[in-house]
């Protein structure tokens, strides 16, 4: 299984991003590509927040058309949505210790626990910050 940051889920949903038409055809070929794709929640919670922001957007997306998008997510054949469960604080410890992370950073340490969690050793995302966890494999796959 691959996981699937929020960068991507954001850039495949708002046209209006520079790398909209490659997430979103990414995002649609997911099944052609074969296996299966873990998308954390904290990443819907994140990509939820960024698409409806009027400070980030000067028209956001209205909150119901964002949750009809993660519902569209979550019913796609190839996704399967990622949580927390028993023994993932191992994981969270793990990745807050190996990439020395503190502050704002534990967000993305939680991502990476929770991937790591269900086995997940590769990470589609445009954010560099991953590089920081050695268990996990940040790729860019929009370059």
């Amino acid at each position: 299984m691959i996981g699937i940051d929020t960068n991507l889920l954001v850039y495949a949903h708002r046209q209006d991003m520079p790398l909209h038409a490659p997430a979103l055809e990414l995002l649609r070929t997911l099944p052609s590509r074969g296996g299966l794709f873990g998308v954390p929640w904290p990443c819907v919670h994140e990509f939820l927040a960024v698409v409806t922001n009027a400070r980030i957007f000067r028209d956001p997306t209205p909150a119901v058309a964002a949750l009809q998008a993660v519902r569209a997510l979550a019913e796609h054949p190839s996704i399967r949505m990622l949580g927390e469960g028993e023994g993932y604080i191992d994981h969270l410890a793990a990745q807050v210790t190996r990439g020395e992370v503190r502050g704002g950073m534990i967000h993305d340490a939680r991502i990476a626990a929770i991937c790591r969690y269900h086995g997940i050793r590769e990470l589609w995302s445009a954010d560099r910050d991953f590089s920081r966890f050695p268990d996990l494999r940040a790729i860019n796959p929009l370059i």
